[in-house]
């Protein structure tokens, strides 16, 4: 009943799951400063592709960016 579930792991990476398919990506290396935000910008990383169709996979390291740009410094 959900069309798309994505599941994110701090350190570990996250996947994602729709319509059958399944894709997984490590998280991007940084220094940690303060993870404030961390979650909002995986988040809005991730749908910027999702909302233009983009693989699972891309929208996922997007993501993954996005979070290691804003955990990088303080503050979000």
């Amino acid at each position: 009943k959900v069309p798309t579930l994505v599941v994110t792991c701090g350190a570990d990476g996250a996947t994602a799951l729709k319509d059958g398919e399944r894709a997984t990506v490590p998280s991007v290396a940084t220094t940690v400063v303060d993870t404030t935000g961390a979650g909002d910008l995986f988040a809005a990383g991730f749908l910027y592709g999702h909302v233009r169709g983009e693989p699972l996979e891309t929208c996922l390291k997007r993501g993954a960016i996005c979070a290691a740009e804003v955990i990088s410094h303080y503050g979000a």
